[in-house]
């Protein structure tokens, strides 16, 4: 047996003598009720005004909630989905839907219609939940739902819609109250399926990844730890990150099995919105896209602002701009902790943060570790391999194929959809990177984005963040267009800060000295905006479409 196959594992003739106990969801939340049934979780309402209950109040009601799901019939492994924001109902369906043995299916709201029609129809979802933001969108999905039974509106009965056309509409707290509390969470096999996400791509159909009880509590535990994203008791954590996004990358399990104070600001995740919530709830740490990030230091800085316990914020989806990462430590003490994930790894597989030899160094170094996607937490391993699957050193310098496997890493899609078969036990990530002796991991492209120009790559990510340190540049993304000697070339797509000024031959200027003089880009567009997907991604591909006429100056 080689250490690439986990199939078939001998026993020993000498077993453990210890408890045999599930790692089941439910447990979770028995935890908190248990221990720190009295802190607090704080949701901004769909309705605008502030929530406010504890943990033993969320355990009491997903309780009720699970007799309900019962009495609609929802059996063991039936797929229930919602359509909702971050906020207490959404994560008392969280508890609800897994813990009484059915499956949770998030589906995201952003997708278009199509899109999530395909999915409830594939997921085949019995029920589907939905917050009022998103009547309009459900009216529309419900003739072409076929296996949905019904619709539950996450509102009170004095909110329910007067008029729709939606067929089987039930009322969330009408299903609560009629219900007792009186539950058991039932006892199974710690393998079985707890929740289902579909990947956003951005090519073909969204495939499902189907994650169990065991690999969520196991991804739980380790995205909690200090060298990962630091859950404690002592924290008061916001997930931006959407629970409807690869289950807010852990934090409804996270926050609950340590205790923290729980903060979730449903659908408004502008500037202003975020600081009221930050400052009044005393925040002490978030995580969230960089897009969102960005509009929050757009915020404080035009205001004149500052944090009061805001200290921590985990940044994830793509890289984060070294410019702004420098801007929230030296101007608001506001640490960026860089990691990488994806929906196929539950998500999260390494974290950026220093040693403490890391220490010593001056800063131009820490922040030149710190711009990396960071070490692997515990229960990933990683390797970068070439094009014919020959494994690279760990030397920093060698770019290559970045491949994972672990105990919350996709096996096969649902259903057995065709998806990027898995290499000798490793999953294929699509993502290419350099890993240094240390282990710190480098994302420098996707696959499908990294620009190949005269036989060699060429990291948009770098390019893109040599942009964005300009002062008079909002957003960059760097894309290849063809070139008759060279194959490809890098082309910059530019959205400039409001009433800012900067020309092609500026941007092009600021690159010497930064980055090898023939990944300099040979063109600058300026546009308006980015187009951005679903979780708030730049979608390259669309912008390859756009462009890719582009003729370049040197053609």
């Amino acid at each position: 047996m080689t250490s690439d196959n986990f199939h078939d594992l001998p026993k020993s003739p000498t077993m453990g003598q210890m408890m045999n106990q599930p790692m089941l969801i439910s447990s979770i939340i028995e935890h908190a009720d248990r221990h720190f049934g009295n802190r607090e979780i704080v949701s901004r309402r769909v309705e605008g005004d502030i929530h406010r209950y504890t943990y033993r109040d969320c355990h009491k009601r997903a309780r009720q909630m699970a007799n309900a799901l019962g009495k609609l019939g929802v059996a063991m492994g039936d797929r229930v989905a919602t359509l909702a924001w971050n906020g207490y109902r959404h994560l008392e369906l969280y508890y609800a839907i897994s813990g009484s043995g059915a499956v949770l299916h998030t589906i995201n709201p952003r997708l278009h219609a199509e899109q999530i029609a395909y999915i409830a129809d594939h997921a085949e979802d019995t029920y589907v939940f939905f917050d009022l933001t998103f009547l309009n969108l459900v009216e529309t999905l419900a003739g072409h739902c076929t296996s949905v039974k019904g619709y539950i509106a996450m509102t009170d009965r004095a909110r329910m819609p007067a008029e729709t056309s939606i067929p089987n509409l039930m009322c969330y707290e009408d299903l609560i109250e009629s219900n007792s509390d009186r539950y058991a969470w039932p006892v199974f096999d710690e393998n079985s399926a707890s929740t289902l996400c579909y990947t956003s791509g951005t090519t073909g159909h969204p495939k499902g990844v189907l994650y169990s009880h065991r690999s969520t509590v196991l991804h739980a535990y380790a995205s909690s730890l200090p060298d990962a994203l630091n859950v404690s008791g002592r924290e008061v954590l916001m997930p931006v990150v959407p629970m409807f996004h690869v289950n807010a990358w852990g934090f409804p399990y996270s926050a609950p099995l340590s205790g923290a104070k729980l903060v979730l600001p449903g659908s408004m995740l502008d500037g202003h919105s975020l600081y009221e919530l930050i400052e009044q709830e005393n925040v002490t740490a978030s995580a969230g896209v960089p897009t969102v990030w960005l509009g929050l230091l757009n915020h404080v800085e035009r205001n004149s602002l500052g944090f009061t316990s805001f200290r921590r914020i985990v940044i994830g989806g793509s890289a984060c701009p070294p410019a702004m990462m420098k801007s929230f430590r030296e101007k608001y003490e506001v640490q960026l902790l860089h990691t990488w994930g994806m929906t196929e790894m539950s998500p999260l597989g390494t974290v950026c943060t220093l040693q403490s030899h890391h220490a010593l160094l001056p800063q131009s170094e820490q922040d030149a570790i710190l711009e990396k996607q960071g070490h692997a937490i515990y229960g990933v391993d990683m390797k970068i391999v070439d094009d014919e699957g020959t494994e690279l050193a760990w030397d920093g310098v060698a770019c290559g194929h970045l491949l994972v496997r672990g105990p919350w890493v996709v096996a096969s899609y649902f259903k057995g959809e065709a998806g990027a078969a898995l290499q000798d036990g490793w999953f294929p990530t699509g993502d290419v990177a350099t890993i240094d002796p240390e282990g710190y991991m480098q994302i420098t492209d996707r696959s499908k984005d990294v620009i190949k120009s005269g036989g060699e790559w060429i990291g948009s990510i770098e390019i893109e963040n040599v942009a964005m340190a300009h002062p008079a540049v909002h957003q960059a993304a760097c894309i290849g267009v063809f070139h008759p000697k060279w194959d490809e070339r890098p082309l910059l797509v530019v959205v400039r800060k409001a009433d800012a000024r900067v020309t092609r031959d500026e941007l092009i200027q600021s690159y010497t000295g930064k980055v090898a003089k023939w990944w300099t880009p040979d063109d600058v567009v300026f546009v308006d905006a980015l187009p951005v997907g679903a979780t708030g991604k730049i979608l390259k591909n669309e912008i390859r479409k756009q462009l890719r006429h582009h003729k370049l100056p040197s053609v």
